[in-house]
This record gives structure tokens, C-alpha cells and sequence, in this order.
């Protein structure tokens, strides 16, 4: 059976619960410079480098993805959102893109492996990729709006060389997620694509928008609406909606997306809003409540946390929406839906 058919007999069985985010349990650990660093030889300091930690301290990932098992989460995703060229060069570890990957996806392989073994239950890596600190569609330099730092292509191979440890370390979807511009997303789908038929296997992706404002926009300009329609031909196995915003900012847009994607609807909000200090004061049984509402109203086919959330936040939304019948896919009638900045469609 393909990973594909898998997820889906999976997701028409129950809400599938994904886990949280790595970086803040990273931070529990302590870790010292030299810690980050490890054998690795890198002289630049790397107190921060959250991917590395992968490759020189992998027992530290081990212990938050079992963590996120223990709270109940079916879809286990990469240690990876950094792990790409362009973010890696900002710690001089370019070269160790493929090892970090690579450890990454083993890591998290081994351990829903072992888990799976034990008790049964169906769980999946998710090889994450996040957006890059660079971007297509806007130029960093007020005064010049054409200037790019990088090109179409150069993000492409960037996506490409990161996607294919990912799978030979054992991811079984690609992760696209945090797209803040539409046009980063379409390299990282071209890329897939690509090493598809570089591999010549199915590699199911994964999409995952963030808007930067209460509008419901994206960076480079999409609406929720229109951003589907500018995807949708990827026939990604999930579209969704992380980080941004809590799940109360975010449930107007999951109910637009639910209405009109016709693939399966996996959200990840942050743990409520920021306080002045940067820190996330959302309790568990809070995230867990405004989620239940989506679940409720057969809004969701997988549920799990972002920037904030904890295993205690993951745990406490799958015992929430336990036994919940998940979001049926809608029907969607064939017309020609185009998408600049906002969504167009040509009825027959």
C-alpha cells in the first residue's frame, strides 16, 4: 500500500493529530555552543542553528519527536524548517545540508517506526521545508522593485537538493510550510516534481500557507481563495494554514479553505498571540477548545500546534476531537478558477 492510500484510509478513520513545533523543546535542552556544534568542525557560532542539532545532538530531537508520539500525534514532521542552503549559509554549514537533512528524516523514521511497531496505529513523517529567509515576488531593496536575491531556479535546486535527503532519509510526504510567498511554494512544488521523476516515485506534498495580517493574506499578496487556485494543480495530498496566528484568528480562513479545497484540511495554528515579551501564554485546555469548535463543524482532517504549543497543547487537542468524525472533502464543480492577488472564476 502507498504511503498515499495509507494516509488516506487513515485520515477516513479519524482527525489525524500532527505534532508541535521543535524549536522552543530545543531550547528546554540547554544546549551550549559547543553543544549545537558538535565534531562538525564549524567555526562560526552555530547557538541557535536548530537543524544542526539533527546531526550533532540527535538523541535531543529523539526525545521531543517521542514526546509528541506519547501526546497522540499521527503526522511527525522534520526537524528541518532551516535546513536549505540559502538559511544554512547564515551559520557557514552550507555543506552539511544533505547529512542534516538525511539525520533529520532518519531520526523521526526510527522512532514512529518503533512506535507503530508497538501499538499499531498508522503514523507518517513529513519531510518540513520551510520558506527560505529569501523571497520571489519582492524585491528587499525599496529602491530598486526588481532587484531579486535570488532567482526562480536558484530557490528550485535549493528545494530540490533538501527534498531528496528528506526521502532518502525516510520522509514519506514533502512538507511545503509557513509559505509566506506564493512564488517560493511554486519552486518548492516544482522542485518536488522534479526529483518525482528524478526517482520516478509518488512523493505526496504537503502545503501549509502563513498569513501576515488579519486580512487573510499572504506576503506576497494571495488571499486564502486565491492562493488554492494558484496551488491547486500540485493536487497536494493536505492544504492548510500554520503558524500566524492563533486558532481564534485563524478560524474564518480554515472555514473558506475548508469549503473549497478538495483535498484533505490539516491547520496548525500558534498557541494564541504573542504577550510584549514574545512568549505564548495560550493554556493547553484554551488551543484545545477553539480547535474542538473546527472538528465540531467537520471543518478539519488533521489538527496539531505551532509556534507556542507544547506536547501538553498537542496532547490536549487529541483527547478534544477524539472520536470526532473528520471533515468529509468537498465536492467541487468544475469551472475554470484563476487567481491574481485575489480569486477569479469563469462560470460556464
Amino acid at each position: 500500500m502507498s504511503k498515499r492510500t495509507e494516509f488516506a484510509e487513515a485520515a477516513g478513520q479519524r482527525i489525524l493529530i500532527k505534532d508541535g513545533p521543535y524549536g522552543t523543546e530545543i531550547q528546554r535542552a540547554k544546549l551550549a555552543p559547543e553543544d549545537y556544534a558538535g565534531d562538525t568542525g564549524l567555526t562560526a557560532d552555530q547557538k541557535g542553528n536548530n537543524d544542526l542539532v539533527n546531526l550533532t545532538q540527535p538523541q535531543v530531537i529523539r526525545t521531543i519527536c517521542d514526546s509528541y508520539v506519547d501526546a497522540g500525534a499521527h503526522i511527525l514532521a522534520t526537524n528541518t524548517f532551516n535546513a536549505n542552503r540559502i538559511s544554512q549559509a547564515d551559520y557557514d554549514a552550507e555543506h552539511l545540508v544533505h547529512e542534516i537533512n538525511v539525520s533529520a528524516a532518519r531520526i523521526i523514521r526510527e522512532a514512529v517506526d518503533e512506535a507503530t511497531a508497538k501499538d499499531g496505529i498508522p503514523r507518517f513523517v513529513a519531510g518540513a521545508m520551510g520558506p527560505t529567509n529569501k523571497t520571489l515576488s519582492l524585491s528587499p531593496d525599496v529602491e530598486d522593485p526588481g532587484f531579486r536575491e535570488v532567482t526562480y531556479d536558484e530557490i528550485v535546486d535549493v528545494y530540490v537538493e533538501q527534498a531528496r535527503a528528506l526521502i532518502e532519509g525516510g520522509a514519506d510526504f514533502i512538507l511545503i510550510e509557513t509559505v509566506f510567498d506564493t512564488l517560493n511554494c511554486k519552486a518548492a512544488i516544482m522542485a518536488v516534481k522534479q526529483l518525482e521523476r528524478e526517482l520516478r516515485q509518488d512523493i505526496p506534498i504537503m502545503i501549509s500557507l502563513t498569513l501576515t495580517d488579519l486580512s487573510g493574506r499572504n506576503l506576497s499578496g494571495h488571499t486564502v481563495e486565491a492562493f488554492w487556485y494558484t496551488v491547486r494543480h500540485a493536487k497536494p495530498l493536505t492544504m492548510g494554514l500554520n503558524c500566524s496566528f492563533g486558532a481564534e484568528q485563524l478560524r474564518p480562513h480554515v472555514q473558506i479553505l475548508s469549503d473549497i479545497a478538495d483535498t484533505y484540511l490539516m491547520v496548525y495554528p500558534n498557541a494564541g498571540l504573542p504577550n510584549d515579551m514574545g512568549e505564548y501564554d495560550e493554556l493547553p485546555e484554551t488551543t484545545a477548545a477553539l480547535t474542538k469548535v473546527w472538528a465540531d463543524n467537520g471543518r478539519i482532517n488533521a489538527l496539531g500546534g505551532c509556534c507556542g504549543s507544547t506536547p501538553a497543547h498537542i496532547a490536549a487537542m487529541a483527547a478534544a476531537v477524539d472520536g470526532i468524525a473528520p471533515r468529509k472533502l468537498p465536492t467541487v464543480d468544475p469551472e475554470m478558477r484563476l487567481a491574481g492577488l485575489e480569486p477569479f472564476t469563469i462560470a460556464a
